[in-house]
């Protein structure tokens, strides 16, 4: 059974990980915004690319997860 969230009734709250998730994807989404991306080599913009779409796939999977919940 899911903990249900004060703020939104009927909606289970998040987990420990999930909550996780989130606090990473935003985190890297702040650097990569504060980053000076002009000096990175194409390698590194690959990297980057790479990780944000792992980021979104996980959040995206989440809300999925929120949906059928």
């Amino acid at each position: 059974m899911h903990q249900q969230n004060p703020h939104s009734p009927g909606r289970p709250a998040l987990t420990e990980q999930q909550l996780a998730l989130l606090d990473y994807a935003m985190r890297d989404l702040e650097n990569f915004r504060a980053a000076d991306l002009t000096q990175l080599d194409p390698a590194g913009l690959i990297l980057i690319i790479t990780r944000l779409l792992n980021r979104l796939d996980d959040a995206l999977q989440l809300v999925d997860d929120m949906r059928r919940a």
